[in-house]
């Protein structure tokens, strides 16, 4: 299921650059990290729904990568991206 057009303006608005800015690696990070939340919990409750949890592990490596970027060019805000999500740097 994808997020609720609510959830994902609230998110774009807090981890926006700009007014107007939705594609920026903080926000797709951000948005990344609350579906993988969804289908880890989904994943809890169905434990053989092998095609989310494919599904699950694509979106981790695409969120691997969009933090690596953004480790090596702004890494005052890959500090603090990771610090605000909770997620474990590698």
């Amino acid at each position: 299921m994808a997020l609720d057009l609510a959830k994902k303006k609230e998110i774009i608005a807090k981890f926006a650059r700009g007014e107007q800015d939705t594609g920026s690696p903080e926000v797709q990070v951000a948005l990344l990290s609350e579906r993988i939340r969804y289908l880890t919990e989904h994943l809890k409750v169905n434990k053989k729904d092998h095609s989310s949890r494919l599904g699950l592990l694509k979106l981790v490596a695409h969120r691997r990568h969009l933090l690596k970027y953004l480790k090596r060019k702004n890494y005052t805000s890959y500090a603090s991206l990771i610090a605000t999500l909770g997620i474990k740097d590698r």
